[in-house]
């Protein structure tokens, strides 16, 4: 859909090493209101490692999902190899203007 294609675009520019929020990008979109049809559309993400859906957070810091074979496990070390800090399923990095991603 136009939205889920929005949604990938803004993904696909998150840059290594930084997180954003599924609220982020609803917000982003124009709909702020959105974060659950946002990991709808991660869900659906068909390169998951081409377009980086890996980065994206719940707004409490919290990992949320991810539909790679691996699951959770898989985002988790591919955040890891990107030097973004995981522990006890929270990201401890920064994000987009120095703030956690709650913070957004």
């Amino acid at each position: 859909t136009p939205f889920q294609h929005q949604v990938l675009h803004l993904a696909v520019r998150i840059p290594y090493g930084e997180v954003r929020s599924y609220g982020w990008i609803a917000a982003h979109t124009g709909s702020p209101g959105a974060a659950r049809a946002v990991g709808g559309a991660m869900a659906k993400n068909p390169m998951p490692v081409v377009i980086p859906c890996h980065r994206v957070v719940r707004s409490d810091g919290r990992l949320g999902g991810f539909s790679a074979s691996e699951g959770v496990a898989l985002k988790k070390k591919l955040l890891t190899l990107e030097g973004i800090g995981v522990g006890e399923g929270h990201v401890r990095a920064k994000t987009e203007g120095n703030a956690r991603p709650g913070q957004h």
